[in-house]
């Protein structure tokens, strides 16, 4: 086959084709992943689209949702954050028009975590790590000159 990628519209032509021949949309989608392998579409999307042919409706045009909320970009988000890293996850989702739930998918998708009420990259900068670096070989240090054995405090019942 050649670098040919069929796009969804002239497959859900060819599943009306099918459908008209009065093939199922089990012998539908073995036909299509034998001529098209990889960029066939699921059994399932054959027999979604095969149950839509059944109620007459020939359109392969995507029905929108009506509660769909338009999609965007990170960059509009970044945009947002950049403006006023202190907003909150509900505040971002009302000023995108987007739900909450898309808000927080991106924002772990971005690396960002919640800090201080900032919105900042999750991974640690150079100084932060060499700071627990020092810390740590400080508290090593500490615990190697004094055991713990000292601050533990015994008494008797009475």
């Amino acid at each position: 086959m050649s670098n040919f990628m069929p796009k969804k519209e002239h497959l859900q032509e060819i599943l009306i084709h099918y459908f008209i021949l009065k093939k199922s949309a089990a012998e539908s989608y073995g036909i299509l992943q034998e001529a098209y392998g990889e960029y066939a579409p699921s059994q399932d999307t054959c027999e979604h689209w095969f149950k839509r042919f059944k109620r007459d409706d020939f359109s392969v045009k995507d029905k929108e949702c009506p509660g769909q909320l338009k999609k965007f970009e990170d960059q509009q988000l970044q945009a947002l954050l950049d403006e006023a890293a202190c907003q909150t996850k509900k505040q971002l989702a009302e000023r995108l028009n987007i739900a909450q739930q898309t808000i927080s998918n991106r924002l772990q998708a971005m690396g960002k975590i919640l800090k201080e009420g900032k919105w900042e990259p999750h991974q640690l900068n150079e100084r932060q790590m060499e700071n627990r670096k020092v810390i740590s070989k400080m508290l090593l240090q500490r615990h190697e000159r004094k055991s713990f054995f000292h601050r533990i405090v015994t008494g008797d019942e009475k």
